[in-house]
C-alpha cells in the first residue's frame, strides 16, 4: 500500500493507562480502538477515538441506530478482526475480508497531524502522519464514517 510509518517497540500494554505509563515518547495522538456489537451480535462496530476521550455508549447507540451496544468478546474479536484482546487497531480491518465491521473514526483522530496505533500486537506502536493514515483507510473496502463523539 506504500504507507510510510515509524515503528516503536515497547513492552506489552493492554489499556490506555498502560500506554500512559510507558516512557517511550511516541509522537502523535494516542488512540483507543473499541470493537462493539449490537445485542444479537449481528452487527459489529469499530470506534477509533483519542485515548483520552471517554466513549459515550449512549451516543454510540444513536450513531449506529441501536438500542444497546456492548463490547465484543475475545471470540468476536478473533473471528471478525483476527486479533487478540489488547491489540485492537484499525489495522485489524485488513483481516475483515467481508468488510462486516462498520468503522467510525472520531474527527479528532481523522484530522490529527500524527496518530499512533498498535500494529495488531500490543508490543509495538505505529506512528503515521494524517496523510498516511488516510491512505491506509482509503485502501480498505470498508466505508469510513467520520464522527464527533
Amino acid at each position: 500500500m506504500q504507507v510510510s510509518y515509524t515503528l516503536h517497540e515497547h513492552k506489552a500494554v493492554y489499556t490506555c493507562d498502560d500506554m500512559d505509563e510507558l516512557d517511550e515518547g511516541i509522537p502523535g495522538l494516542a488512540c483507543k480502538n473499541l470493537l462493539l456489537k449490537d445485542q444479537k451480535s449481528k452487527r459489529f462496530f469499530l470506534f477509533v477515538l483519542p485515548a483520552i476521550k471517554k466513549a459515550d455508549l449512549k451516543k454510540v447507540c444513536e450513531i449506529v441506530e441501536e438500542k444497546k451496544v456492548s463490547f465484543a468478546n475475545a471470540d468476536n474479536l478473533r473471528e471478525k478482526m483476527g486479533l487478540e484482546p489488547g491489540s485492537v487497531s484499525p489495522f485489524g480491518l485488513l483481516n475483515d475480508e467481508h468488510a462486516e465491521v462498520q468503522v467510525y473514526i472520531d474527527e479528532e483522530v481523522y484530522h490529527a497531524d500524527v496518530v499512533s496505533f498498535h500494529p495488531n500486537r500490543n508490543t509495538a506502536s505505529l506512528e503515521l502522519t494524517s496523510e498516511m493514515f488516510r491512505k491506509f483507510l482509503n485502501s480498505l473496502r470498508h466505508k469510513i464514517n467520520i464522527i464527533k463523539l
